[in-house]
């Protein structure tokens, strides 16, 4: 780890900036929509370009994998050296819907380099933080006069996380052989601003879907009948309300049981990050923080789980009024959950918990979007995380800080099925507008993100045959 090699990494990167560029440029071009099905040629164009570009990089094994949707792209490139660790990156290379005519200022699919960023559909999300370890690789071995990385390198780029992942955990299981590693490297994700570099730590789980109502085989008179039979509006009504006890902790017995609670050491780090509430609350739109008793915003946000409403309905809705008994009411909730936390025991804990508070006379259902994502979390003293930390303060010359993701994503689905430890590499900012219009990534960030992946094979490599980790998860 020395300084000659930092710098013979840097002068690599930064005579290779200008094809690396454009190479990226090409790639955004493709309009790889997941979620439009007459993109789906777009999508495989998009997996076998960078197959391509896999193979110029020097993987010697690069190759589209077929899912029953979009497909996904697997990589490979041994290290040589005996007993290396096992590294698989996870990234995707579908984007979500962009259009001129949605506010863009240039076309979404072309490129723009300006004030020096990048701007384009995926230039963040997720294209630019996957194309990054090709430069990266490619300096890490100039740099250190190698053939083959450190470590043994493995990729898996999906097709369809714009999309919710639905073929992403059944391709896993499929070649959970082929994807067998000692840890998985989360390349979507970003940091807490331009000045302060952080690792993302964790992310939270996710159960949601719809419960329905049904009372009065149809619309009645509230005259006739009203007071008299059960309305499934108004119990709806009261089960949102019975949702959280005064301290807004979810009130459904059980739900805390396992959640692994923040150390001290944890929530003094989240402390310790610039946060301001007032710029946070625009951001969000809202004019007041509010949620559970005795936890900061951030913590609310990245570490407790919680039980939100959706969306609600019953009855009538139109101009004026209607004096009915609604036949039917809806209720769409999620539930974001924390590490400790099993999605299969909330769908049952929630499904119990609603049967045992309607009345007689109101028939339901409860129909649940899926499994569930489950919560993933690194813990600070993990020698794999050490090693990120490590390559992300040589490339940024400063102290790396930590937060976790309060969103949910197909990372657990890894740390699942492989039973591997997850980390999160990741160098976009809050402003690079993921999923909106005129989405951009920060060109100097960007080439910080490629010399991290440069520095981390190395570190990778030094802390496993200092300390090799245990698997963290059983398969």
């Amino acid at each position: 780890m020395s300084s000659t090699q930092d710098n013979d990494v840097r002068a690599y990167i930064a005579s290779h900036t200008a094809p690396f560029l454009q190479d990226l440029r090409d790639w955004v071009r493709i309009p790889s929509v997941s979620a439009d099905p007459d993109r789906a040629p777009e999508l495989r164009r998009s997996a076998e370009w960078l197959v391509a570009a896999l193979r110029e990089t020097g993987f010697p094994v690069a190759e589209v994998w077929e899912t029953d949707g979009a497909p996904a792209v697997f990589a490979e490139w041994p290290s040589g050296d005996e007993n290396a660790t096992t590294v698989l990156v996870y990234g995707h290379h579908d984007v979500q819907p962009a259009a001129r005519e949605d506010g863009w200022d240039t076309d979404p699919f072309e490129a723009v380099e300006r004030d020096g960023r990048l701007y384009g559909r995926g230039a963040a999300d997720d294209k630019g933080q996957v194309f990054l370890h090709t430069l990266g690789l490619r300096a890490h071995l100039a740099a250190t006069g190698r053939s083959a990385p450190a470590v043994n390198v493995k990729l898996l780029i999906e097709g369809e996380e714009e999309s919710g992942s639905p073929n992403f955990a059944a391709l896993i299981r499929a070649h959970a052989d082929r994807l067998a590693c000692d840890t998985v490297i989360v390349s979507d994700t970003g940091m807490w601003a331009e000045d302060t570099p952080t690792v993302c730590t964790g992310m939270r789980g996710l159960v949601d879907g719809q419960l329905d109502l049904y009372g009065p085989d149809q619309d009645i008179h509230s005259g006739s009948f009203g007071g008299a039979v059960p309305n499934p509006a108004t119990e709806v009504a009261r089960l949102v309300a019975a949702l959280h006890d005064e301290d807004r902790k979810v009130a459904i017995p059980g739900f805390y049981d396992g959640v692994i609670d923040l150390t001290a050491r944890e929530r003094e780090l989240l402390a310790e990050l610039p946060f301001d509430e007032k710029a946070w609350l625009r951001t969000a739109k809202s004019h007041a923080a509010l949620g559970e008793a005795g936890h900061s915003t951030l913590e609310r946000v990245w570490a407790r789980p919680t039980a939100e409403v959706n969306g609600i309905h019953g009855g009538y809705g139109g101009p004026g009024g209607k004096t009915i008994v609604p036949s039917s009411a809806q209720l769409k909730f999620s539930f974001r959950l924390v590490a400790g936390q099993d999605t299969a025991r909330i769908q049952q804990l929630f499904t119990d918990w609603v049967a045992e508070r309607l009345p007689a006379g109101i028939r339901h259902e409860i129909r649940f979007w899926g499994g569930g994502t489950r919560p993933c979390l690194t813990p600070l003293d993990h020698p794999a995380l050490r090693s990120l930390v490590r390559a992300m303060g040589r490339a940024f010359g400063q102290e790396i800080r930590f937060t976790r993701e309060g969103g949910s994503g197909p990372a657990a689905d890894l740390q699942d099925v492989l039973g591997v430890p997850v980390l999160f590499l990741g160098i976009s900012v809050p402003s690079d507008g993921w999923h909106s219009v005129n989405e951009k990534v920060e060109i100097d960030l960007l080439f910080k993100g490629v010399e991290t992946a440069a520095h981390l094979w190395g570190e990778l490599a030094e802390d496993w045959r200092a300390e090799p980790w245990q698997r963290t998860t059983g398969k």
